[in-house]
């Protein structure tokens, strides 16, 4: 199978200028070295509304979204909003995954309140804005993303 992911950093600073994008990069990176095309990097603040939008244009282009940024408690981070705010179905186990990996690294981990989901047949992760966070995160699910994604595509015959 063919993968496809698209990666989208949101960040003010980032979309600013104010600040390098490390986190994007970083993933991005990774999901090459896992097989995947990526098909859109975008940097875009935190905003619900131009959330939404990406994420609406990478569900046709892409079989993965993976956001990072924006998942905390600041009143700014809104990503799981516009995730959930897309997706038909959430899948929660993935980020209970992602959070009891990552609290194994740093007690903070509790307050990623990254999603996923899908739409249509594309998988939407949320994983945090920092660039260990990202990947140690991914990484944490990778094997659980790869079988999503073989599911979605209608391989479900695994016997």
């Amino acid at each position: 199978m063919n993968k496809t992911a698209a990666v989208i950093t949101v960040s003010d600073r980032s979309h600013r200028g104010e600040r390098e994008d490390f986190s994007g990069p970083a993933v991005a990176q990774m999901l090459r070295q896992a097989g995947f095309e990526i098909t859109g990097v975008e940097i875009i603040p935190d905003d619900e509304e131009k959330i939404c939008t990406v994420l609406y244009r990478y569900v046709d282009r892409a079989q993965l979204v993976v956001t990072t940024g924006g998942t905390g408690v600041a009143k700014r981070d809104v990503t799981p909003e516009a995730t959930m705010a897309i997706c038909e179905r959430l899948i929660p186990g993935i980020p209970e995954v992602m959070r009891s990996e990552g609290v194994k690294k740093t007690p903070m981990a509790p307050l990623s309140r990254g999603v996923c989901g899908t739409r249509g047949s594309t998988l939407i992760l949320n994983v945090p804005g920092n660039p260990n966070g990202a990947v140690e995160s991914l990484q944490a699910v990778m094997a659980l993303v790869l079988h999503a994604l073989e599911l979605l595509a209608g391989n479900t015959d695994h016997s």
